[in-house]
């Protein structure tokens, strides 16, 4: 069952005004349907959490929103400072699940942001003021000890820390994160929300986290959208993470989510709303 109208019954759609739209999106890859006709609204401001099994389309929507992958429907992102929509694309941070790379690298952390962002090959040097602001973003993720160290050297943890520096360097509009727990233990898992829930209250971006882990979602989005392949349900944690929806979505019985058994939060409001967990 689809419910594509569910976003006008969600509390949090009321509260925040949107700020992508997402109308009849649809991708074909090597002549398969990934996603057909996909219809969904996020909410400025806060974390949407986007769930599914594997294979539902959720990396291909991302790529999409991103403009990596060609889609047919509309995606409209509303403009900095405007009340109006348009698909002109805002400024992206992007967490991967994984970095592909040679850990054989001889890069360091440092040298690794600074090619991001400089103009001209680091084997010039890297300039102080740019030194300056990655140190100031690694010790906000809590890694500044890496700086240092070979990319390759790096347990999963910190290379997500690090992805994530990078990204928040950017100022983003929109912070997309893709599994970011992924390979992380669970106190890195909570850290990581911990200070995406801060980083978004400082910076005022709007987050969107692809994510298995529903107790994780439960605790830290304020609005979530379950997809395969198609949109199943979206809204509102507490509406969207029951059985039927699970069911629909996950194509098996995966219960009632209690959403204050499962929370990690430690009383962190979802998303900057009201709720407490």
């Amino acid at each position: 069952m689809k419910f594509s109208d569910e976003h006008k019954n969600c509390a949090c759609c009321h509260v925040h005004p949107a700020a992508v739209k997402i109308e009849e999106v649809s991708v074909k890859l090597g002549g398969v349907n990934i996603l057909e006709n996909v219809c969904f609204h996020v909410p400025q401001g806060v974390c949407t959490a986007i769930v599914g099994p594997n294979g539902a389309g959720k990396t291909t929507l991302v790529k999409a929103l991103l403009g990596d992958v060609t889609h047919t429907g509309k995606i409209l992102f509303r403009q900095k400072n405007r009340e109006d929509f348009s698909e002109k694309r805002p400024v992206f941070g992007y967490v991967p699940q994984r970095l592909q790379f040679d850990r054989l690298l001889p890069l360091t952390v440092m040298e690794f942001l600074a090619c991001s962002f400089c103009f001209r090959p680091v084997f010039f040097g890297i300039s102080r003021s740019f030194r300056s602001m990655a140190e100031e973003y690694l010790n906000e993720v809590d890694c500044i000890r890496v700086k240092d160290r070979k990319l390759g050297a790096l347990s999963g943890g910190e290379l997500q820390r690090v992805l994530l520096a990078l990204a928040l360097m950017r100022k983003p509009e929109i912070l997309i994160l893709d599994e970011p727990a992924a390979g992380v233990d669970f106190k890195g898992e909570k850290l990581c929300c911990e200070l995406l829930e801060m980083f978004r209250k400082k910076q005022n971006f709007t987050q969107i986290m692809v994510s298995h882990d529903l107790s994780t979602v439960a605790a830290h989005a304020a609005h979530v959208v379950c997809i395969n392949h198609q949109v199943y349900a979206e809204g509102d944690p507490e509406k969207v993470l029951t059985s039927r929806a699970l069911l629909d979505t996950f194509g098996l019985h995966m219960g009632m989510v209690d959403l204050h058994k499962n929370c990690h939060c430690s009383g962190t409001s979802h998303g900057g709303g009201n709720e407490k967990c």
